[in-house]
């Protein structure tokens, strides 16, 4: 019987790192889709950002109680999920607590306590997510964009780690009652939340802890192909996210040299507009601005795989709060949504493309949405993983303004009156500078 179980654990352990695997190189594949982007310079200011914002949650904890509630969850879940080596090695050689006879008993105890405090942490954290999201009406878990599947999915990961942690305290608790004079008191919390265990006979407190460590080994599995289709991609991707995020001053947009070179041009009567581009210089793209996803950047993907839905970007946008159509959250999922669809076309095709007949502009974000933005860049400054909305919104309004024209009338008199001024306001250049003359 106990070499069928190693044989069923170790096709459970194959299967399921093996789907990961394929995620994994589905995501990375996706993700490629976009245009490259050199993002390695200054290493070592990256390792620190990345230390700092994805490993140390510096921006999370700029909201105390929500912060200091993810770290429980994030740290804890984190460790917890050590034992997870632990369970592998039980799993495949049919050894129980594998760890115990290398660490010893007080490391072995100590280990075991520390993860049950961590655990605790968890499940007080994720209940109380759980109330703040679904009864405590805090606004920006409650917008109409959460409705349907994105609302839903962040329930399933916060019953799905209860119920991981439950099913860790009864493995715990069933294996203190069937052995305590062994384990002594190195389990603080799960001896004391099954005190009924006591009247269980030894052969039904074997059943309790061997249907547990399963429904944890397996839960551990489909959570981790879980991740894929949700939200909760972010413990993953928030680390490259952040590695390779772009480090100039906020505000800044990127120039296109293409464009950059004809305004030289037209201020040089010397240059020759015929000359060949100098080595490095970029060629002129095949489109300005960003249409679609294939047009956005890997990292700008990257990012929409990165979100995490907390809203934080949408609750400090001032177009958004005044009650404009725009959304910086909304932003990031419909990129995303577009992304996956792209994806599945793929999947259908052979990894070959076939034209849909869709695009991320006006099929998933319209342009309202895209002019409502101030580029204030509170929604950059603000997020957790540093995911930068306004970089897709400013792309998308380059496309419209240098590839459709369709930019909206006020612009349009602006930029009229800068090409014909050489300033924003309709007046003559020679009275560029009347008001100094009081």
């Amino acid at each position: 019987m106990q070499y069928i179980d190693n044989v069923i654990f170790l096709i459970l352990l194959v299967a399921g790192f093996g789907l990961f695997a394929k995620s994994l190189k589905e995501l990375y594949r996706n993700i490629k889709l976009g245009r490259e982007i050199n993002r390695t310079d200054r290493k070592p200011e990256r390792w620190a950002i990345m230390a700092r914002v994805a490993l140390g949650q510096s921006k999370m904890v700029k909201r105390p109680i929500a912060g200091i509630l993810h770290i429980f969850v994030y740290v804890g879940f984190v460790i917890i999920n050590i034992e997870l080596l632990e369970i592998i090695i039980d799993g495949i050689f049919g050894t129980h607590r594998f760890l115990h006879s290398i660490l010893g008993d007080s490391v072995y105890y100590f280990f075991t306590a520390t993860l049950e405090v961590l655990a605790a942490l968890v499940v007080l954290a994720v209940v109380v997510f759980f109330i703040r999201r679904n009864f405590y009406g805090v606004k920006r878990l409650t917008m109409k964009e959460l409705f349907g599947w994105p609302k839903q999915d962040a329930n399933w990961i916060l019953i799905i780690e209860f119920s991981l942690m439950v099913a860790f305290f009864t493995m715990n608790g069933a294996d203190y009652y069937s052995d305590s004079a062994r384990f002594g008191s190195n389990f603080p919390i799960s001896k004391y939340l099954f005190p009924f265990f006591q009247n269980f006979s030894l052969e039904t407190l074997h059943i309790i802890e061997k249907s547990a460590w399963w429904f944890h080994f397996v839960g551990i599995l489909f959570f981790m192909n879980y991740l894929y289709y949700s939200k909760h991609l972010h413990i993953i991707l928030a680390f490259p996210n952040t590695w390779f995020a772009n480090l100039e001053k906020k505000g800044k947009f990127n120039n296109l040299d293409s464009v950059t070179k004809e305004i030289k041009l037209m201020m040089d009567p010397n240059a020759d507009p015929y000359a060949a581009p100098a080595e490095g210089e970029a060629e002129v793209p095949s489109k300005f601005g960003a249409e679609d996803i294939f047009d956005l950047n890997q990292h700008q993907l990257m990012s929409a795989y990165s979100c995490t839905e907390c809203g934080r970007c949408t609750s400090v946008c001032p177009a958004n709060i005044t009650g404009k159509k725009l959304s910086p959250r909304l932003i990031m999922m419909k990129t995303r949504d577009r992304l996956e669809e792209v994806g599945k076309n793929l999947n259908k095709n052979g990894g070959k493309f076939v034209d849909d007949g869709k695009k991320l502009l006006n099929d998933y974000i319209t342009k309202e949405e895209l002019w409502a933005c101030t580029t204030c860049n509170a929604c950059v400054e603000v997020c957790p993983v540093l995911i930068d909305p306004l970089s897709i919104i400013f792309e998308m309004r380059r496309f419209l303004v240098m590839e459709q024209s369709a930019a909206p009338t006020e612009l349009n008199l602006m930029m009229t009156n800068v090409e014909n001024n050489a300033a924003p306001w309709q007046y003559n250049q020679a009275d560029r500078l009347n008001w100094a003359n009081d």
